[in-house]
């Protein structure tokens, strides 16, 4: 497991980050419904070479969540831009995964960060994006927030074996679900999902264009989540200098090949 043991105050709220190793740096941005702990089997091995940050995204993980929370996107990309000035890194390199690839993109195309090289793992990044069950929370909101505790832990679990390939062992869905359950972290699941707005992708995606730093696209090509063809969109508008499939992992690639993710990330970083 991955120690988050620092803190850091965004907009009075508080995140939980931590950092491993020495050298040049590494940010790692996790997805949705994910947390810093989607990094844990490749953090220590980039750490061998860099100093590596990893955080919890606002209203995930160990950090805050409270029903007043705004989560969108736009925040999130806010967050990772007010950490990287906290943490008086230049141009560090920054990986991202899900919605840590958007908060990631947004970083550099909508809040002006410069990075080395930057690094997007199946990122949520052009249109169309969402699901049929993104709609369905964002209308129906407060009766899924009620849901009992077993059938939110039933649609959560579904949920999450449906992002990877392979069965995901007991020991990955704790850790995920943990801190979306109880009354407060059911809530903050839902409330997450409905605050999703694609007009923080097509904001960004409009922007798109070549960078000044290498970008580099690892994709699980089972991923029926954000399917490869949207990858391969996407490396056309960033121009990237990469795109390195794996064959037998789908959207959660941390869970389903991490040794072929961390292959694909030690040759390039």
């Amino acid at each position: 497991m991955l120690h988050l043991n620092e803190r850091f105050s965004f907009e009075g709220q508080s995140i939980a980050w931590g950092s491993l190793g020495e050298g040049d740096p590494i940010v790692l941005v996790h997805g949705f419904p994910w947390s810093a702990q989607s990094w844990r089997a490749i953090a220590p091995w980039l750490a061998k070479t860099h100093k590596v940050y990893f955080f919890d995204m606002l209203g995930t993980g160990l950090s805050e969540n409270n029903a007043a929370q705004n989560v969108t996107e736009y925040v999130q990309s806010d967050l990772l831009e007010a950490l990287i000035g906290h943490w008086e890194l230049k141009r560090p390199q920054v990986i991202g995964h899900d919605f840590g690839g958007l908060a990631a993109l947004r970083g550099h195309f909508v809040n002006g960060i410069d990075y080395g090289k930057l690094h997007l793992v199946n990122a949520v990044a052009v249109l169309p994006s969402g699901s049929p069950f993104y709609a369905h929370v964002a209308n129906h909101e407060p009766a899924f927030a009620g849901l009992p505790d077993y059938a939110h832990e039933a649609l959560f679990r579904a949920y999450i074996q449906a992002a990877a390939h392979y069965p995901l062992r007991e020991e990955a869905t704790r850790i995920y679900f943990d801190p979306w359950s109880g009354e407060a972290g059911k809530a903050a699941f839902y409330r997450q999902i409905a605050q999703a707005d694609i007009t923080n992708i097509k904001e960004a995606q409009k922007r798109y264009g070549p960078t000044d730093f290498d970008v580099h696209l690892t994709w699980g090509m089972r991923d029926t989540f954000i399917p490869p063809a949207q990858g391969r969109e996407l490396q056309d508008l960033l121009q990237a200098k990469s795109f390195t499939p794996i064959e037998d992992a789908a959207h959660l690639v941390h869970e389903d090949a991490p040794a072929a993710l961390l292959g694909s990330l030690a040759g390039r970083v």
